[in-house]
């Protein structure tokens, strides 16, 4: 992205993370009164605004040559890719806000569908939606805390974010043609021998010479699933024999399966195994 601003003045370091699709940026500004910026990015964005003082920002895009104007509170604003901001600030105050930029291609990948060019093309400024700020405030905490959760966790939050900011909804399944029985065979091995860590989309993609869209339909028309649960599932295979064949503290398996803490191992086991960690094993030892 580039920008150009005056009268702002950054108070922290900024922080940033990035998922497959997302890079979050979060900042801590100080902006005079009628401070002013310019702004362009090749990637869509979501402006959200996490803590602020009280007052409107001037806002105003330019889509084709035509202008869209609005003075609003500093809640949230999605700015299409390649489409010019300009903004100005009334009163002066500090503003903390999280930018997310999105990766188009690589989030139609892995939600298995071409998204509609209209709803991209269509900016939304000054608006307010309060799942949509919840889940922002959660990625931002990912971006703040160093020791984050795994980053699956952060995966699971941008994604979510995108489908409400674009409210998609369940679309009527196509057939698809599903994998080869070699190409199946592979990405299936390939999954279960690198189970404890995280598997790239673009990974299991290049294993069939597919694009990344194209592997997800297939590999679901195969399987029944996505590409990522496949994997969890093995995860969780890995793991209950771990815990029936290892004496290892559950932290130690926690963390040598790829889970941030124990406390995250535990919740992602639960919901696909329906008992803890520890319980299950009690369960086989006895």
């Amino acid at each position: 992205m580039t920008s150009s601003i005056e009268g702002i003045t950054l108070r922290d370091s900024l922080r940033w993370r990035s998922w497959n699709g997302v890079v979050a940026d979060v900042w801590h500004v100080h902006c005079a009164a009628g401070a002013r910026g310019s702004y362009i990015s090749r990637d869509a964005r979501l402006f959200v605004a996490l803590e602020r003082e009280e007052g409107h920002t001037q806002l105003q895009l330019s889509a084709h040559g035509a202008d869209i104007a609005a003075c609003a509170p500093v809640h949230m604003s999605y700015v299409p890719a390649d489409m010019p901001l300009w903004s100005r600030v009334e009163t002066a105050g500090e503003l903390r806000h999280l930018d997310l930029h999105f990766d188009v291609p690589a989030l139609e990948a892995r939600i298995g569908e071409d998204l509609d060019g209209e709803r991209l093309a269509t900016p939304r400024l000054g608006f307010m939606d309060p799942r949509i700020h919840a889940l922002a405030g959660m990625i931002a905490r990912e971006c703040l805390e160093p020791e984050g959760h795994h980053d699956l966790y952060g995966d699971g939050l941008v994604l979510a974010l995108f489908i409400d900011l674009l409210q998609l909804g369940r679309s009527a399944a196509a057939k698809r043609t599903p994998l080869s029985e070699r190409q199946l065979r592979r990405v299936t091995s390939f999954i279960e021998d690198n189970s404890l860590r995280n598997i790239r989309l673009e990974e299991l993609a290049a294993l069939t010479d597919l694009s990344q869209s194209y592997f997800s339909h297939a590999f679901k028309a195969s399987t029944g699933v996505p590409p990522s649960q496949w994997h969890m599932q093995a995860r969780m295979r890995r793991v209950q024999r771990m815990l029936a064949e290892v004496d290892l503290p559950l932290r130690e398996i926690a963390l040598a399966a790829g889970f941030a803490d124990q406390a995250h191992f535990t919740r992602v086991f639960r919901r696909f195994c329906g008992e803890t960690p520890a319980a299950w094993r009690r369960a086989r030892r006895a």
